[in-house]
């Protein structure tokens, strides 16, 4: 018991979490001061399964009815026939070609025939495309109120015109009710996207993408305990706006509107090259490394959390090199071709396998789906 009392007191060490000679009691909530309750961080748990009620509600009622009005279909045109040999064959999974060329032959078919029955087979596992568009739906609908709340909200923040104002007087900085709800609705989103992940629409990157919601609660946990709400609260403000456009444009992909999608998206990369190229390093990663250890006595946990969002930078830049690429390339072709749909979701047909054009959205929703975010 000594063991992990110890454990727990090195832990939670306030030399630890925050500035020399500051300890918890001096910024413990009371009465006159509301400052961060790490107990609260229990909360989203509850608030995650409320969103997921309220996301699956609006899917069925409005956003399918919406797809369906725009001639997204439900369902796929193609099934394979039922075959009770290739079925048991697909069970499996892996099938290696000598496998195909003993049911050709066991079947009296052409290798061709039993491999295309086996992408049809596949691709009745797959999604529908109203499906998918539901998910898109949810996502873009959350983003937009992300960030118009939030945008709200730190409207008559003084952080938000002068970002010194998340330094000065640190750490006595109490949470506002408004700035308490962004904080746990945004963790609560990515808790019921860490659940609703298993039952959605699957990607090869799941895992990736899994380990990245969890580690995107955890960040923002992390600022919670050592209240650093108002940097936080920045962050999150920063990287929701970018992602409105992201879904908005695989909405209008899967209603094939493809003029509007490539219009959308060419708006998604000014505003993802001007939101976490310019916004985010030149105002909140200057801000954090070089002005806030002027002003605050600096401290283990402050370095691991500015470590963690300069790691964030790192990886918007090599995620906007793959974009600039991709950009460059649709330039070439004259045109966004392709489909804005992960690899692992796309519907297999004669016509993708004999023909190889420049994928370019698609390739950019993959890249982009594997993103994290830094709330």
């Amino acid at each position: 018991m000594n063991i992990f009392q110890n454990i727990s007191a090195t832990f939670w060490s306030p030399d630890i979490w925050l500035p020399p000679n500051i300890t918890w009691d001096d910024i413990s909530p009371n009465s006159d001061n509301k400052y961060t309750n790490f107990h609260h961080l229990i909360l989203p748990l509850p608030m995650a399964f409320a969103l997921l009620g309220i996301r699956y509600t609006l899917e069925r009622y409005w956003f399918a009815p919406f797809g369906r009005s725009l001639s997204i279909k439900n369902s796929r045109s193609k099934r394979a026939i039922p075959n009770e040999i290739l079925e048991k064959a697909y069970l499996n999974k892996k099938i290696k070609y000598k496998q195909i060329l003993a049911l050709a032959k066991q079947l009296d078919w052409s290798e061709r025939q039993v491999e295309r029955w086996l992408r049809l087979r596949r691709s009745q596992d797959k999604p529908s495309t109203l499906t998918k568009f539901c998910e898109s739906c949810w996502r873009c609908f959350y983003y937009t109120y992300s960030f118009l709340y939030g945008l709200v909200v730190l409207w008559d923040k003084s952080w938000l015109w002068d970002i010194n104002n998340c330094y000065y007087n640190y750490p006595y900085h109490p949470v506002t009710s408004d700035i308490w709800w962004y904080y746990m609705i945004s963790m609560a989103f990515y808790w019921a996207l860490s659940f609703s992940q298993f039952f959605d629409v699957k990607r090869k990157d799941f895992w990736q993408m899994f380990i990245h919601h969890i580690a995107t609660i955890s960040l923002m946990c992390f600022s919670w305990i050592g209240n650093l709400t108002r940097i936080g609260s920045l962050v999150l403000l920063v990287h929701d706006c970018a992602d409105i456009f992201l879904e908005a444009a695989k909405m209008a992909k899967y209603a094939n509107y493809q003029k509007i999608c490539d219009c959308i998206f060419a708006v998604f990369t000014i505003l993802w090259i001007a939101t976490r190229v310019g916004v985010y390093p030149f105002w909140i990663i200057y801000s954090t490394s070089i002005k806030a250890p002027k002003i605050v006595p600096m401290f283990p946990a402050y370095y691991i959390f500015n470590s963690l969002l300069i790691l964030l930078l790192v990886l918007h830049a090599i995620w906007t090199y793959l974009i600039l690429k991709i950009a460059y390339r649709a330039f070439n072709a004259g045109q966004m071709e392709g489909d804005i749909r992960s690899n692992s979701s796309d519907e297999v047909s004669e016509t993708s396998v004999n023909n190889t054009p420049i994928n370019s959205t698609a390739n950019y929703i993959n890249k982009s789906n594997s993103k994290p975010k830094t709330h």
